[in-house]
């Protein structure tokens, strides 16, 4: 059983801070099931990804599917555990919707879709603000998945239809969210420390993310 993080502690640590504190706290035995670099295709990757996340986060009662079509969450019922369902088999699209089921508390979590307001593309000028203005912490926590398993980000507007807006300030934002993470201005959900300190134990030998692998231009 993983030991729970200090709420006390982690509202005052940074981000690195709380990852090496997490370094401490955790056993990292067993954690990897198979080499993660042994994985050089996609799909070999999306497996591991789907393997470890499920492994990782079995005291959730959740899983993370590949899903065939659009990305939905589906809460826990008498019957079977949550899922986690991404969109096309993608790994950017299962680090998106962990994003979300991370931010997302208990409650949420018994919320199809997890309660979350969504228009789809096509969205007027209002509902991209909204839209985007929801999505900046995900995003921001995407990119941390992201870089920890060596992978490019890139941000999404997901508005190919609709009116367009300033990408420009929306990856500000984006990158400005990030960097309160690494201060400790703004407190990184407990399962998303998590999953980045599985993912640096087993794909980075244990080296935690730094706040000089995040650059504002690495997103244009």
């Amino acid at each position: 059983m993983l030991s729970p993080i200090s709420k006390q502690k982690t509202a005052t640590l940074s981000l690195i801070d709380t990852l090496n504190q997490l370094c401490v706290q955790q056993s990292v035995d067993q954690i990897e099931q198979m080499p993660w670099f042994d994985q050089t295709t996609e799909t070999q990757q999306v497996d591991w990804l789907i393997l470890h996340f499920n492994a990782w986060f079995s005291h959730h009662n959740v899983k993370l599917i590949k899903g065939n079509n659009e990305p939905e969450y589906f809460p826990a019922s008498t019957n079977a555990p949550a899922r986690i369902e991404f969109a096309h088999g993608f790994f950017n699209s299962a680090l998106h919707e962990i994003s979300h089921w991370c931010i997302a508390g208990a409650a949420r979590r018994a919320l199809p879709d997890l309660g979350y307001w969504y228009a789809p593309d096509g969205r007027s000028a209002e509902q991209q603000q909204q839209f985007e203005q929801v999505e900046v912490k995900p995003q921001a926590i995407e990119w941390l998945f992201a870089t920890a398993f060596g992978r490019k980000f890139n941000v999404s507007l997901d508005n190919l239809t609709g009116e367009s807006s300033d990408s420009t300030a929306f990856k500000d934002h984006v990158f400005h969210q990030v960097q309160l993470y690494f201060s400790g201005q703004a407190k990184l959900p407990k399962d998303a420390l998590l999953f980045i300190f599985y993912i640096c134990s087993s794909v980075r030998q244990g080296q935690m993310l730094s706040i000089n692998e995040f650059t504002r231009h690495a997103l244009d």
